[in-house]
């Protein structure tokens, strides 16, 4: 009982509010109808690569634009071991500079994702920025059997 009272007053796990939210900026609001059950941040690039990213993504989810950026949903964690080139932003929990976003595309599917990997190489391919990963923690290694 108590399990569904909290999750109706904070809803799904991505959507609970920060206490640490920076001053100036907005969550980008995703639409009801979606399940963000990974967590949202967001990527943003300058706004003259929004079209070439869009036309060129396998499958693009969630996107907001202003006037200056355009911000994909991914989940939460995204910039884990990935060095997202410089002119790209990355919001954690989708706080972004509080422009004026608006959600100029939604996905076909129930999710709000756009998968970040595909995002990431081809963030890096129209900034001119060759994909770097950072490995966190020392190598791994899988025993023999």
């Amino acid at each position: 009982m108590l399990k569904r009272a909290l999750s109706q007053l904070f809803g799904p796990r991505g959507d609970r509010p920060r206490d640490d939210a920076v001053p100036g900026h907005v969550r980008l609001p995703l639409p009801p109808a979606l399940s963000a059950s990974l967590g949202c941040d967001a990527v943003g690039v300058p706004a003259r690569y929004g079209f070439r990213l869009m036309s060129h993504l396998p499958r693009a989810g969630c996107v907001f634009a202003d006037a200056d950026r355009w911000w994909w949903i991914v989940p939460s964690g995204s910039d884990l071991d990935l060095d997202w080139p410089e002119q790209a932003s990355y919001a954690t929990g989708a706080y972004v500079p509080a422009g004026r976003p608006r959600l100029i595309h939604a996905p076909d599917s129930r999710t709000p994702y756009t998968p970040p990997i595909p995002l990431f190489l081809m963030v890096c391919q129209v900034t001119g920025v060759t994909p770097s990963w950072t490995p966190s923690g020392p190598p791994k290694a899988v025993p023999a059997p």
